[in-house]
């Protein structure tokens, strides 16, 4: 025998299946034609500056920095970001990615010394996507937070990075930023 499935109950499935549809963000291919075209190559190749404001869980801005950004390539393809952050309270940090060719088109294997998680970093259209763990000082101690970048290339010479921070699944703040080229 089949229950019998009352209006309540499908409003009930109804709603849970549109939170959870609400859970997935965007794929990266939603972004295949979108322009102009970024070819992390040409974009990060060079010096290039950035500005930007850190917030926390509720959408506050806590920092502010600038940074600088010199960005090369060899000639096996492995690509080298070496950025100086300066903040607002006088910290500065530094970070030097290397950017690896990975077996899949269209991606590198992503990796610096405070990156705990390597990630990869994946491109199509005008956006890049990574998503790799950082570990970053907290306190008198260190905390590992979930880093999802997400990176647009708006014109030839300008690129606009949001990124989600989270900690057990659970956003902890947000990182925007514009890089351009100088």
């Amino acid at each position: 025998m089949i229950p019998k499935i009352g209006k309540r109950s499908i409003l009930i499935f109804i709603t849970v299946l549109g939170l959870l549809s609400g859970c997935s963000g965007p794929a990266l291919t939603d972004y295949a034609e979108r322009g102009p075209k970024l070819v992390p190559e040409n974009f990060f190749s060079g010096e290039l500056s950035a500005r930007g404001v850190v917030k926390d869980m509720s959408g506050e801005v806590i920092r502010t920095f600038d940074a600088d950004i010199s960005a090369s390539w060899d000639n096996t393809g492995v690509g080298t970001l070496d950025e100086e952050f300066r903040f607002d309270d006088g910290e500065v940090q530094t970070r030097i990615w290397t950017l690896t060719p990975s077996d899949t088109a269209d991606s590198y294997h992503a990796e610096a010394g405070d990156v705990v998680e390597p990630g990869t970093m994946r491109w199509s259209g005008n956006t890049i996507h990574m998503n790799y763990v950082l570990r970053i000082a907290y306190g008198d101690g260190t905390v590992d937070v979930r880093m999802d970048d997400w990176m647009y290339l708006v014109t030839p010479d300008t690129l606009i990075n949001q990124t989600t921070m989270s900690k057990w699944g659970v956003d902890v703040g947000e990182l925007v930023l514009v890089i351009q080229k100088k």
